[in-house]
This record gives C-alpha cells, sequence and structure tokens, in this order.
C-alpha cells in the first residue's frame, strides 16, 4: 500500500469561521475591493467595508425572517454576486447554506429540502419559486432575488438589535456545520454532505499556502463562472476572498469570453470541458479560414504540445524555441487575448484533463494546474502548482492532507478538507471510511514524489466475459478529445468485447456537414450509419485504442441520434455521466452490437 502525505503550513483555531473574514477585511483594509459587480457593459466595485454592511443588512433580515443559529437555508441560483453575499449572510446568522443547483428538477428540490429541513429558500427567478410549490412544512418562506430579496430583507432586519449579530457571529465555532453540499448523484438520490467551518478553512488556507495561492493578492482578478453550488467553484471564490483579491461572478457560458475580455482575470477555474471547447473553437476558427490557417494552427499546436514536453526534459531546443516564437505570434497570442490578455494559468478540476490539452496550453502561455476532490473533500484535496507540476496526473495532496493507495487500487484520503459524514445517514457514512481514511471509489496510482493519477472508478470498471478489467473513463477521456464528439460511454460488462455509445457535438456537426457535402438540413439521426461520418469517429476511437491493449479495445460504437443531456436524466448538473442511466436508456442499442451477424 502505497501512501503519500503534506504537513500543513497553516493553523485553525477552535473559534474560527469563514464568516469572520468579512469583518477582518473590512475593519483592516475598508477600501480594499473585493468584488466587482457587472453593469452594462462594465463592472463595479465593491469595497470590503461595502460587503461588510450588505452581509450584516441580509444577516439581520434572516434573523428577523426567523432563521435561528444551527439552522439550514437553501440558496438556489446561478452565479452571481447575490450568490455569494447570501452564503456570507446565512453563516453570519449562524445558519448553514444548502446550495441547490438551479438546473434542479422539481423532485430534486423536493428532497433537498426535505432531507436538509431547510427554513428559507433563496431563489433567484419566478420559475425557481416556482419549484417549492410542493416544499415540506419546515420550509417557512421562498424568497426571490429578482424580486428584492436583498433590499426587503436588509429593510425587515433594521430593527435587531446589533447584539444579537454580534452573539450570533461570536457562537460560531469551526467545527459547526457551515453547509449540506448535496452530491451531483450519478447514482440513487443525492446525499448531503456535512461541511463545516474548519472543512472549509483547511480547504481555503491549503490553496492559499501552495505555490498556487502566492497570486491570490489585493489587486489580482478572478473570474467566477461555474456554479456556486458545486463545490469546486465555491472553494476557490472562498480562497479568493480570504486573500483580498478580487472577484467577478458571471453564468452565461455562451457570453464567457466576452467578459474574459472585458475583465481580464488572472487567474480562470473551469473544467476540462471548458478548455476543450476553447482549443476546438480556435481550431474551427482556423479550419473555416481556409488551408493556409487551418496548417498555421496545426503547426501551432504540435509546436505547443512539443515545447511543453521539453519543459519537463532539461528545456526546448533553440531550434523549438525559434518556431514557439513564431506560433506566439501567429496564434498563441491571439488565444490569450481571447481569454482577456493577462490570464497567468487556470485551474482545472471536476473531471480528468487529457495530457494533450495540458500541454497545449502550458505551451501557449496559460498552464493549467489540474487537481482532484469530491464534494465530501471540500473540492481540492491533491493539485499540481506552479514549480510542482507533472501533466497528466492530479498533482500532491495539499497541506494537512494524506492519500494512500488500497491494495484494490481504491484511493483513501485524509485530512483537514475531509467531511464529517453524510446528513442522517449513517450506513452510508460508515461505508466511507476505513478507520480515519476516506474511500472515493476511484481508483489510481502514486509515483515516488506523491503525485497521484486517476486511472478510473471502481464502480465503472467493466470485467469482460473473458476476465479482462477495463477502465472506461480514460478511454472516453482520449474520445472526447476529439472535437466531433460531444459524449462517449464505453460499455462491456460482461461481455466478449468492448464497445461505445458516441454522440455527435451539435455545432461541429453543422460544419462538417458543410465541408463533406452533406445536406445542410440532415439530422445525426439521418447521418448515423453515414459512411464519412462514422470514418470521422473512427478516427477518436483509433486513438483511445491505441492507448490500451487489444482486449481492452473498442470493437464497435454506435452514433446515437442525440447528444446526452442534463434535463434528460442522463448527466448530472457538473456535467458527469449517469453511466447507469444511459446503459439502460439505450440497452437496445448497445445489445445490438452484440447480436451475431
Amino acid at each position: 500500500m502505497s501512501e503519500y502525505s503534506a504537513k500543513a503550513q497553516f493553523t485553525i483555531s477552535d473559534n474560527e469561521s469563514v464568516v469572520h473574514t468579512v469583518f477582518t477585511h473590512a475593519e483592516r483594509t475598508p477600501d480594499l475591493t473585493v468584488f466587482s459587480r457587472p453593469k452594462g457593459e462594465g463592472w463595479v466595485d465593491v469595497t470590503a467595508k461595502e460587503f461588510a454592511e450588505q452581509v450584516t443588512g441580509v444577516a439581520n433580515g434572516l434573523i428577523a425572517a426567523g432563521v435561528q443559529a444551527g439552522d439550514r437555508v437553501a440558496l438556489l441560483s446561478a452565479t452571481r454576486y447575490e450568490w455569494t453575499l447570501f452564503d456570507f449572510a446565512i453563516w453570519a446568522a449562524g445558519a448553514a447554506t444548502v446550495p441547490i443547483y438551479d438546473s434542479s428538477s422539481q423532485g430534486q428540490v423536493s428532497w433537498i429540502l426535505e432531507d436538509s429541513e431547510a427554513v428559507i429558500a433563496i431563489v433567484e427567478t419566478g420559475a425557481h419559486e416556482q419549484l417549492f410549490q410542493d416544499a415540506p412544512s419546515s420550509l417557512k418562506a421562498v424568497m426571490q432575488i429578482d424580486d428584492g430579496a436583498v433590499e426587503k430583507l436588509t429593510a425587515q432586519g433594521a430593527d435587531v438589535d446589533d447584539t444579537e449579530l454580534k452573539k450570533r457571529l461570536a457562537g460560531i465555532k469551526a467545527d459547526d456545520l457551515a453547509s449540506l453540499v448535496y452530491t451531483s448523484g450519478t447514482t440513487g438520490r443525492p446525499k448531503g454532505c456535512i461541511l463545516t467551518h474548519r472543512n472549509f478553512l483547511s480547504e481555503v488556507r491549503g490553496i492559499l499556502t501552495a505555490s498556487i495561492g502566492k497570486v491570490a493578492v489585493p489587486g489580482n482578478r478572478v473570474l467566477t463562472f461555474l456554479p456556486l453550488a458545486h463545490v469546486l467553484a465555491r472553494a476557490v471564490s472562498l480562497a479568493t476572498f480570504e486573500a483580498g483579491a478580487s472577484q467577478a461572478h458571471w453564468s452565461d457560458f455562451a457570453t464567457i469570453t466576452t467578459q474574459f475580455e472585458r475583465y481580464k482575470p488572472n487567474t480562470i477555474l473551469g473544467v476540462p470541458r471548458v478548455f476543450e471547447k476553447v482549443r476546438d473553437g480556435a481550431a474551427r476558427k482556423a479550419e473555416s479560414g481556409g488551408k493556409i490557417p487551418s496548417a498555421i494552427f496545426a503547426f501551432a499546436e504540435a509546436t505547443a504540445k512539443e515545447y511543453s514536453q521539453a519543459l519537463d526534459k532539461g528545456g526546448p531546443s533553440l531550434i523549438l524555441k525559434a518556431k514557439h516564437a513564431v506560433a506566439d505570434k501567429l496564434v498563441y497570442s491571439k488565444l490569450r487575448e481571447a481569454l482577456g490578455g493577462e490570464c497567468w494559468f487556470a485551474i482545472s478540476g471536476g473531471g480528468a484533463l487529457t495530457p494533450e490539452l495540458g500541454h497545449f496550453f502550458r505551451g501557449l502561455g496559460v498552464p493549467i494546474y489540474e487537481g482532484y476532490g469530491l464534494t465530501e473533500t471540500t473540492a481540492a484535496h491533491c493539485v499540481n502548482v506552479p514549480g510542482a507540476q507533472k501533466i497528466g496526473t492530479v498533482g500532491q495532496p495539499m497541506g494537512g492532507n494524506g492519500v494512500r493507495i488500497a491494495e484494490d487500487g481504491e484511493i483513501e484520503l485524509n485530512g483537514g478538507v475531509v467531511f464529517k459524514g453524510y446528513w442522517k445517514n449513517d450506513k452510508a457514512t460508515e461505508e466511507s471510511f476505513v478507520n480515519d481514511w476516506m474511500r472515493t471509489g476511484d481508483l489510481g496510482e502514486l509515483d515516488s514524489d506523491g503525485y497521484l493519477s486517476i486511472t478510473g472508478r471502481k464502480k465503472d470498471l467493466l470485467v469482460t466475459a473473458g476476465g479482462k478489467n477495463v477502465s472506461p473513463g480514460p478511454m472516453e477521456d482520449r474520445i472526447r478529445s476529439h472535437s466531433i464528439v460531444s459524449q462517449a460511454v464505453v460499455v462491456g460488462d460482461g461481455k466478449t468485447y468492448i464497445t461505445a455509445l458516441l454522440t455527435v457535438d451539435p455545432e461541429v456537426f453543422e460544419k462538417w456537414k458543410s465541408e463533406n457535402g452533406k445536406p445542410s438540413g440532415a439530422t445525426v439521426a439521418e447521418l448515423r450509419d453515414d459512411k464519412d461520418l462514422r470514418a470521422e469517429l473512427q478516427k477518436a476511437v483509433d486513438d483511445a485504442n491505441a492507448a490500451v491493449s487489444h482486449a481492452e479495445s473498442i470493437k464497435k460504437f454506435v452514433i446515437l441520434d442525440r447528444d446526452l443531456t442534463e434535463e434528460d436524466g442522463e448527466m448530472t448538473a457538473t456535467l458527469k455521466i449517469k453511466r447507469n442511466v444511459v446503459v439502460d436508456r439505450f440497452s437496445k442499442e448497445i445489445e445490438g452490437m452484440y447480436a451475431k451477424s
């Protein structure tokens, strides 16, 4: 059994909480810009003093509305400034936040409200409020951000005695519940993860005491656009705030590049799909310009990867440096401008980043530092950092954390970021721990320097009829790295060979039809058996097969008529595939690949 631990470079007292930083900043640096709110085509700054005043006003309003210390308050909204404002105000009132994804169904909302026993819900829109019609009796009120929830609560709390809020703040302890964060639920009902103030402080200070946190200083900018209901976005947002850096919020992915240009972030947090889209968009733009721009991009991409790989092997040669300088002028500089022109690096989590994509971005001058964690570890547990990066791994444990690989290959974790258990579910909690080590359900390998590599998901592991163990995740990641592919699901448990279900990226499909002489109005369903389309997807399958043994390789694949979606229950809010749902729903297509011809 291999094991690696990192010593904490910070301490947390029993009387600390995440919310106390709000008032520390206001007292020490009242004029410091801690947030920027969108207004028209620009941004309006919010100082530490202004933010503390707003948190105080809303917290008093929650107290006036009947929220008691230890209560749970639900928060359902897209990523925006008010999300963070309410999060801190809920804490200041001595309560705990229950985040709910704004894409959740009424059934999911009802379950979370019932299980958490939330007393008040904060929602963003009128449409969101409709999801609470069948709420349990424990919920006393629903307040809408777009209908003036901030202003109404502030007015409602105007008569609350100042000593009450001070009493609530003084009563918060590090081991108190800060948030019930429900797992995205790729299998079964979501479970509420008990995250304390100590958990969040361990995460925040683990980030800030690592080299990756050194750039989080006053004056630097972070753009938060991932869902704040996801613990990764929330943890990075909290670290940014504690460090005194400035942050802005945005939730519309369709216009995110415009906001990059306007806000000019120094750091970008994303999931692998975000970075895949940036790369694929640049490639499509080059291809649409004709053969010469397409060839230039291909040269630049190959050079970026070669340059990045050379950094790990003694440095690039003079010839490679010259090629890189040319590619930088022609391509890389434009890509960096598309990210705002001032982005020093990006952070990726929530899924596997392919080494090819990691080398591409590092080669163009925006390294992506990949990390690994779960809702149960308050986001990142391990992370690559400047000066200590191995592309293809998820890095070493942050300070105060340890990782070990069990005899069966399962990753087990411990440390200050590890949750206390599942809310009202002792059985699931007991099953999740081996002594003080949390079982992740993920499979991995640990090298001699303590860098962790993820090799698959234990529950997803396929065992063929011939007894071969196949981990589908890495193969699916390689297939999805091809722009024509949107999603890939590798199957074959108990079968004589491996197969795959593939979906086509809608945007790339339109361009592909034009370039290959297909009818502009043709759908994927109409072209799923087209030899040219199948040949295009075969390239992606061949790429995945090249990285595995013959017994693990994909022998057949089916192109599905449509993409997998969260709305149809096939993906989680964090864009993870619900494998059991997909396999069941497309069982006919799967069985067809094993039928004797």
